[in-house]
């Protein structure tokens, strides 16, 4: 036993080195052709989004839990930490309800230092991107912090779900991955057609179409873990890679990560299904229905008679980056009447909780 620890502790050092010597590389030179994924043969023989692949999971149909670890990336700011700790509070309400199969939770800590809440939120601390590297682009470090964090943390789910700290659960999440595919939300704004020519700079034709890249990122989406250890090394070049570029930086702007993790998906041919009432975005989604998870990117603007005023400052706001250096205030003043429910929840959520302010 002793020869097997020692092997695979070495195994595992030599991985670790090996991506760090990959983030290195990948600053100063441009992503190579041969990026990693399958060969055309191993493709799916029908299409995932409208039919189910012919071979189905063994697990299809059986009554037996298929549980999922989340997992949450975060700088150590404290704009990130009072997310990721109404995030964590949320998640425990919902765990173990009826019809969920949440299993583990961790916070991927990408400062590099453990922070004052470890006990609290489950944390793997990863390291951060070597200075200046992600060019003032925080999101940068994601990847590399996933990368990290499969290779050396012990998770017992054979299921991921990517999270956000600026999503909120708001009923138990059952496993929605099937058949080896990921369930993951469509973003309007991933749009892989329109700009297929700084696309095939990383997923070269004979990749397929470029329509095989799904207007996906890499959160929220729930998928086999083994895809994932796959595909992440491939988002973390492929990031780079585009941040490097001054053309694919412009074009992508702040969501040039999510076009990466969609790219890096398609090189490794990990097809999704694309689902709508995974979450919703508010203010410009109203209601909460069947969806799980609302996630609070706008800024949410209203006079007080209720009507949305997106673009100029309301009367009554929420809006997560007026909390850059402070937690939201437990007397946050509630939305005026004809405010919609998603609106409504996503203000009394972030501040009716107990233990975060």
């Amino acid at each position: 036993m002793g020869c097997g620890n020692s092997f695979y502790s070495l195994l595992i050092a030599f991985s670790v080195a090996l991506i760090t010597y990959n983030i290195i590389i990948s600053a100063n030179a441009p992503i190579k052709q041969e990026l990693p994924g399958p060969s055309r043969s191993s493709r799916l023989s029908v299409d995932p989004i409208i039919q189910m692949p012919l071979e189905r999971s063994r697990r299809f149909g059986s009554d037996k839990k298929r549980l999922f670890h989340t997992a949450v990336t975060a700088s150590d700011s404290v704009y990130n930490t009072w997310q990721c700790r109404i995030m964590y509070y949320w998640f425990n309400k919902f765990k173990d309800a009826p019809g969920s199969e949440m299993g583990g939770f961790t916070r991927i800590l990408h400062s590099g230092r453990p922070d004052k809440f470890m006990d609290e939120i489950p944390t793997f601390v990863a390291q951060p991107l070597p200075s200046g590297m992600d060019q003032g682009y925080i999101v940068l470090n994601r990847p590399w912090a996933f990368v990290q964090w499969l290779q050396q943390a012990n998770i017992q789910e054979d299921y991921i779900l990517m999270a956000e700290p600026d999503h909120i659960i708001v009923k138990p999440i059952p496993n929605l991955s099937k058949d080896g595919l990921g369930k993951a939300f469509p973003f309007f704004y991933i749009e892989p057609k329109k700009y297929e020519t700084t696309i095939r700079k990383y997923f070269p034709a004979d990749n397929g179409q470029v329509t095989n890249i799904d207007p996906i990122g890499n959160s929220p989406v729930i998928l086999p873990k083994e895809s994932l250890k796959k595909i992440a090394p491939t988002w973390m070049n492929v990031s780079l890679a585009m941040k490097k570029d001054p053309e694919t930086d412009k074009a992508f702007g702040w969501v040039l990560e999510m076009y990466a993790y969609a790219v890096a998906s398609a090189l490794h041919v990990v097809g999704n299904i694309l689902h709508k009432d995974f979450m919703i975005q508010p203010p410009w989604d109203t209601e909460i229905g069947s969806k799980f998870i609302i996630h609070y990117t706008y800024g949410c603007d209203y006079d007080m008679k209720g009507q949305l005023t997106y673009g100029k400052i309301g009367e009554w706001r929420f809006d997560k980056r007026s909390y850059v250096t402070v937690a939201p205030p437990r007397n946050l003043t509630l939305p005026p009447p004809g405010v919609p429910e998603s609106v409504r929840n996503v203000s009394w959520l972030t501040c009716w909780h107990e233990g975060v302010n």
